[in-house]
């Protein structure tokens, strides 16, 4: 196997000197790398300076006693709850004020008469006071009290192009711990209190489920003949 390897090599040897100039370039060995001094000396013979202790610099620190405090800084919801109960106080200290300030029976704007006057709220045609200032509602003041009876009787809960009329007698001259909706007072609920058609659905699932009731075999019959309908209209629709 040796005396092979060395025909073959010898073969070769003897074959590349026939080759031409072009292609024995091709096999020339490069020129040595230039030698070239290293640009500083190395890391282990470098001159360090002495790292000593910080032992003789201990005296030269603070007293921990001196040290001023940590200023604390309050984090994004201790900054929201601040100001959420700051806006809370700022609103109960206006309608204290407001209370101790509002006295309807000496509004010179008022009606003659509190028990003559009928009160009418949601009112698409705007009413303007005195200042130039939109309402939603109006006072009307009627010549005798039984027509003022018979009007609120008669329009209260009526409807006027699908809208229903409310009406109300006045309270603020006529009831003693009456209160305006700004002042924390009012009659009925407010947007905030009442209850999303969503709560209260889900409010009676629940109940039906705890009862056993047709809910939980999907849902009251007035609510799938509604669905019923519903989906029928489409139907139409479409056609």
């Amino acid at each position: 196997m040796l005396n092979f390897s060395f025909l073959l090599l010898f073969k070769t040897y003897k074959m590349t000197q026939f080759l031409p100039d072009n292609l024995l370039g091709l096999f020339a060995p490069r020129a040595p790398i230039q030698y070239k001094p290293p640009p500083d000396d190395l890391f282990i013979n470098r001159k360090h300076i002495p790292i000593d202790g910080i032992a003789e610099h201990v005296q030269k620190f603070e007293d921990p006693k001196d040290t001023p405090p940590k200023v604390r800084i309050e984090t994004r919801d201790e900054k929201r709850t601040r100001k959420r109960k700051e806006r809370q106080e700022l609103m109960a200290y206006k309608i204290e004020q407001g209370i101790a300030t509002w006295t309807p029976a000496d509004n010179p704007r008022a009606t003659s008469d509190p028990y003559k006057t009928l009160f009418i709220a949601r009112i698409v045609v705007l009413v303007h006071d005195k200042t130039g200032k939109p309402r939603g509602y109006a006072f009307i003041e009627y010549e005798h009290k039984s027509d003022m009876s018979a009007a609120y009787k008669k329009a209260d809960g009526t409807k006027i192009d699908g809208r229903r009329v409310v009406v109300d007698y006045e309270r603020g001259r006529t009831k003693k711990s009456w209160l305006p909706r700004r002042l924390g007072g009012g009659k009925g609920e407010t947007r905030r209190t009442r209850e999303s058609k969503a709560a209260l659905a889900a409010k009676e699932w629940e109940e039906s489920m705890a009862n056993g009731s047709e809910y939980s075999r999907g849902g009251s019959r007035e609510h799938r003949r509604s669905r019923d309908r519903r989906s029928r209209s489409k139907e139409r629709d479409r056609r």
